[in-house]
């Protein structure tokens, strides 16, 4: 399977990216993509060392430029910049979704935290 997306849509007012593989189209928001972002600010650098972020609910895309031809590097609207998303990455992200979202929500809850910023007419 070619993970090497053939086509790829920054879309700013949805605050998503669209990706369209061979295994079909997805469309992944701003703060799915931040939570998961493959630096070592989030992931760490070992098992056991990633950061739980928080607070993410209403971050944008600022910036999506490609590097080289196997990887895209997202800015987001939150000052986050780090880390490359190489296209098996993304094609990871795209076609696990549902269960990395899931799994993201319940360590949000078993950690007491939210994805919102707490600020008041936000939504």
């Amino acid at each position: 399977m070619n993970t090497t997306p053939s086509n790829i849509k920054l879309h700013k007012k949805s605050k998503s990216l669209e990706l369209t593989f061979e295994a079909g189209n997805f469309e992944l928001r701003a703060e799915y993509l931040r939570v998961h972002s493959p630096s070592a600010e989030v992931r760490g650098h070992g098992v056991g060392q990633e950061t739980l972020q928080t607070k993410k609910k209403f971050v944008g895309i600022s910036n999506v430029e490609l590097v080289g031809n196997y990887a895209l590097k997202i800015s987001f609207d939150d000052g986050h910049s780090s880390g490359l998303y190489i296209w098996s990455y993304l094609y990871d992200l795209s076609i696990n979704h549902d269960n990395y979202w899931n799994t993201y929500l319940e360590k949000l809850k078993a950690a007491g935290e939210s994805r919102d910023s707490g600020l008041i007419g936000l939504g």
